[in-house]
């Protein structure tokens, strides 16, 4: 039986009142006070691409929240020391590494991590942590560490209001760079490069003495 035009209408109007009264029905997430950002080195690295002006290749990128100060003493009271951290609010913060590199020295496959923290007064163990996609530290789980290394914490030039991370290029790679109140911290990154041996063709030939 065929539907007459009367009908279609109808049908439609009928999907078309159950779309918008279940969207009606829906509850819209409020704005979280600790906005997610991200930082990438090369720094603004999509921008740059869109203005085909990238000069090096896509490195890293890191996915984070940034909670306030808010008049608050950060270190050592908002945030404790000497206990792990998810550097920074909401979700723990995560690395993407698009090559493979040096984390201060120590290699790190590609790939993506949690970014963890222990905060102290004068130094910040930052961790790697194999166990992605998940909130605040609560399971932190050493076992599945990639790595741990120790960096020194400064002192700010002025104190800072949002936690920020970011990447500055430096002499040989780059720098990571951890910033909140009164302290910051800096790791150094570059891009791993195997080292390639390569065969000589020529054959090394071992001096003959002569018989004297």
């Amino acid at each position: 039986m065929k539907r007459t035009w009367s009908q279609r209408t109808l049908a439609i109007a009928i999907m078309l009142l159950c779309t918008l009264t279940t969207f009606s029905q829906s509850k819209i997430p409020a704005l979280d006070q600790s906005g997610m950002d991200m930082s990438y080195y090369p720094p603004n690295y999509p921008i740059l691409k869109i203005q085909d002006k990238v000069t090096e290749p896509l490195v890293v990128r890191v996915v984070y929240s940034r909670p306030q100060k808010n008049g608050r003493t950060v270190f050592g009271q908002l945030v404790e020391f000497d206990k792990v951290w998810r550097m920074g609010a909401n979700e723990a913060t995560e690395i993407e590494f698009y090559r493979d590199v040096l984390f201060l020295g120590k290699p790190v496959p590609k790939g993506r991590y949690t970014l963890y923290s222990i905060p102290g007064l004068t130094k910040w163990t930052v961790i790697l942590n194999k166990e992605t996609d998940t909130w605040g530290s609560f399971i932190y789980d050493e076992k599945k560490d990639l790595l741990r290394v120790e960096v020194l914490a400064e002192k700010t030039p002025e104190p800072v209001e949002y936690f920020s991370l970011f990447f500055e290029k430096a002499v040989q790679g780059f720098n990571m760079i951890a910033a909140w109140d009164d302290l910051m911290i800096s790791v150094p990154i570059s891009v791993y490069v195997k080292p390639s041996r390569i065969a000589s063709k020529t054959p090394v030939k071992t001096p003959v003495k002569k018989a004297g």
